[in-house]
């Protein structure tokens, strides 16, 4: 039998206090006001005073309101049922579908022991030269896409979403424009990829508190799956969204700042959350691409600061491309001596020439002379641009291996590009094709 109480002492944005006993950090309680009911989440406790997120807003409850607790954290339910389907952040349908309440598990729960982990060895495909090619995104990895406001990383993540070699794929969306939450819909429905998908979406007119739990819903019910020997891949954006959620609930809970306003636990509250990655030694994966906007495009900002010091790299996406000299993928030296023999080959010469394209146009720039080798360099840039960093080239790694090897045939020859010989006569293009 559950307690009910009825004296709520205090009321500050949607967070209530009352003095209760016996209750734990995180637990859920249900609040019966006149115009209706919602459910609430304890975020400190303070001796017997107990404060609690109102899900649904602080709207409407008084002090008199019933508070009852219902001795768990927040739970979702899990199984196949859920593919296919579109929830909110707290776990209830938005596809006007059934509610769920079987094989209900606890969100929040910590990492999974290393013992049961395994070295991340295998590659995920997704059809985009930027990643497959030159920073192959590993399965169990946990990685941020560095971003500023306008560039098209929504556009990025559903396109993974539907080109990625996984089982299952887990979206969860944190103040979201009603837009963006539209369009993943849509899109994922459109390329047959939504029966594979779950949604958990938060936009940005829903309670705060429901943008806190999207990254914990959706990674308790990718590792549901994953021990069941699925190969999940966790796609969330957006986690600076995420962080102002925890530092308005901060500021209302009159904690002490840390830099920028956000709260002093911040690191922990973001490694909470990409801990929970892993490749299970006897099931499945969970795989994590989290998409991370820079304020003012700057790297030294708390949220992608930290974000950087527990993740396995970043893809940093700029001017509409992935940026290869911003990106970079710490696991796919795991991965990419077991794809082709000249994948690492390629990958080493085709960023060092783009590294001296780079420099050419410096030099072009300041009003240096171009030398034939100048002139090269210009041309392999901008075929490179076009065929390799262009959002829009959609090929498998075989197919854009060997259009590296024609987009540096046509530009160079063979002796210029550093190539060992024995690589030179297996690859290299017989007959040059015009790469325009």
């Amino acid at each position: 039998m559950h307690k009910i109480y009825t004296n709520i002492l205090q009321i500050a944005g949607d967070v209530i206090m009352v003095e209760a006993e016996d209750i734990g950090y995180n637990e859920i309680a249900h609040i019966q006001t006149q115009r209706g009911s919602s459910l609430a989440q304890v975020i400190r406790i303070d001796g017997k005073n107990v404060s609690l997120q109102v899900f649904a807003g602080s709207r409407g409850v008084s002090t008199g309101d019933r508070v009852r607790f219902l001795g768990h954290p927040m739970r979702v339910a899990s199984g196949p049922n859920l593919l296919g389907r579109i929830f909110n952040g707290s776990g209830s349908p938005l596809d006007n579908g059934p509610a769920l309440s079987e094989n209900m598990i606890d969100i929040g729960g910590p990492p999974v022991n290393p013992v049961k982990r395994v070295i991340p060895n295998k590659m995920i495909r997704t059809g985009i030269p930027m990643i497959d090619l030159f920073n192959s995104l590993v399965e169990s990895q946990k990685l941020p896409i560095f971003s500023v406001a306008g560039e098209p990383y929504n556009n990025l993540l559903a396109r993974i979403a539907i080109q990625a070699e996984v089982d299952i794929i887990i979206l969860g969306g944190m103040g979201l424009k009603h837009d963006d939450y539209l369009f993943f819909r849509d899109i994922l429905e459109e390329h047959g990829a939504l029966p594979r998908s779950i949604f958990f979406m938060h936009t940005a007119a829903d309670p705060t508190v429901e943008c806190l739990l999207v990254p914990d819903i959706s990674l308790a019910v990718a590792e549901a799956f994953a021990l069941e020997g699925k190969r999940v891949l966790v796609l969330l954006t957006d986690m600076t969204n995420f962080c102002d959620a925890l530092k308005e609930i901060a500021i209302t809970m009159e904690q002490i700042p840390s830099n920028r306003g956000y709260p002093g636990d911040l690191y922990s509250q973001l490694a909470a959350r990409y801990e929970k990655a892993v490749d299970f030694d006897t099931a499945g994966s969970i795989t994590i691409l989290a998409a991370t906007t820079m304020p003012g495009d700057d790297v030294t900002h708390p949220v992608p600061d930290n974000t950087g010091y527990i993740t396995e790299g970043q893809f940093y996406l700029k001017n509409h491309v992935i940026e290869p000299f911003g990106s970079l993928s710490r696991l796919k030296q795991q991965v990419n001596g077991k794809t082709r023999d000249d994948h690492r080959t390629i990958m080493d010469t085709m960023i060092q020439l783009f590294a001296n394209y780079r420099e050419t146009l410096e030099k072009r720039a300041m009003g240096f002379q171009m030398s034939s080798w100048d002139k090269k360099l210009l041309k392999y840039g901008r075929l490179f641009e076009k065929h390799m960093m262009s959002l829009e080239v959609n090929i498998p790694l075989e197919k854009a291996l060997d259009l590296g090897w024609d987009i540096l045939a046509e530009c160079f020859l063979p002796e210029e590009t550093g190539i060992k010989k024995s690589l030179i006569e297996k690859y290299w293009p017989k007959k040059t094709t015009q790469t325009s």
